[in-house]
């Protein structure tokens, strides 16, 4: 089954387009332009009404549209910081959902509600998670829930100041690198490569080894990482074998890397059903789904709207990444933030 969704294809084009070697075609240089200054304005109007958030701050962001591999790096430094004796507290926009005003999502959480990325984060990790549009609001909540912000997609929200001694910004890379180099919409560049050097850490992600990209920029440390799939797991509970070959069914940017991701641990991809990112599934789209002959896997995002709509007789394979850090990324994190501490135990896996 290939969805007929006009926006499927429209997102797959564009993906085609914003990831290949190739300059993409001249036409769209003007709309690039208009993007770069009417952003570059926003992000300045955004800086002069910031204010102090209440808790120490940590900003995971990237200059790319999706695929930086953000949200796991999220989850892996929840769990990181709660190893440690903290209480993080992540805040992001609740995409994909239709919140008018802040709430602390749960594991039970609507995801047409709360967002599907933050519902998925609220099952991953035992840190609470706070979701709203408006994250100034959101991060006076958080502030009742923990003891620092771990800010979702932060690069770009300027709203909340970044204070020397109690933040750090830190952006993701893909290992891909930044596609064309254009920005929106003929590339995938939220910001020119220039604002890279805004970031206390840079983090490339997708990798075990640091590329050598020349438009890093200089001083700012940059490390490689990687959350490599450990495996599929049943959401329904069934307790059945692991296929070797699956429907793969995405609703997330850059789906590639997932079937890539896939075959590197002997799951073959036989067919794949591609939707756009954030992408809410009725339940015509699920039953279509169960005809088919072979078993469904997809991503932990996609999982939590899917479940909702899936028979409990039939397996949902799940990919799971295997999230962990560094030690010494995390007490580097840390000492950003003014909460170094010699005595705090460190597991991290």
């Amino acid at each position: 089954m290939r969805p007929l969704d006009p926006a499927a294809r429209l997102s797959a084009w564009v993906e085609r387009l914003w990831w290949r070697a190739a300059p993409p075609p001249a036409w769209l240089g003007p709309l690039s332009a208009a993007y770069g200054w009417v952003s570059a304005r926003h992000l300045a109007a955004r800086d002069r009404r910031a204010v102090d958030p209440p808790l120490p701050l940590i900003s995971v962001g990237n200059i790319t549209v999706g695929g930086s591999g953000k949200t796991p790096f999220v989850l892996a430094l929840a769990r990181a910081l709660t190893a440690r004796g903290l209480r993080p507290v992540i805040l992001c926009r609740g995409d994909g959902g239709r919140l008018t005003k802040p709430m602390v999502v749960t594991a039970t959480s609507d995801p047409a509600l709360a967002g599907d990325e933050a519902c998925m984060m609220a099952q991953a990790v035992a840190a609470p998670v706070v979701a709203g549009r408006d994250r100034v609001a959101g991060a006076m909540l958080a502030a009742q829930q923990g003891d620092l912000l771990l800010l979702d997609d932060g690069l770009q929200y300027r709203l909340l100041r970044r204070v020397a001694g109690r933040s750090c910004e830190i952006v993701l890379i893909p290992a891909a690198g930044l596609g064309n180099g254009a920005l929106l919409p003929a590339g995938p560049l939220r910001e020119p490569p220039a604002a890279l050097a805004r970031a206390d850490l840079l983090v490339v992600s997708g990798t075990t080894t640091r590329p050598d990209f020349p438009w890093l920029p200089e001083g700012v440390p940059c490390v490689p990482w990687a959350a490599p799939l450990a495996g599929l797991r049943d959401a329904t509970g069934l307790e059945q074998e692991p296929p070797r070959r699956v429907a793969l069914v995405t609703g997330i940017a850059r789906p590639e890397r997932v079937a890539r991701a896939l075959a590197a641990i002997g799951v073959e991809v036989a067919e794949r059903h591609t939707f756009p990112d954030h992408h809410r599934y009725r339940q015509a789209e699920v039953a279509a789904l169960c005809r088919g002959p072979l078993p469904v896997a997809t991503t932990a995002k996609d999982g939590v709207k899917l479940r909702r709509l899936w028979p409990n007789d039939r397996p949902l394979w799940l990919a799971e990444q295997r999230l962990g850090l560094d030690g010494a990324l995390v007490a580097r994190v840390l000492r950003h933030i003014g909460l170094a501490r010699d005595d705090r135990t460190e597991r991290t896996g």
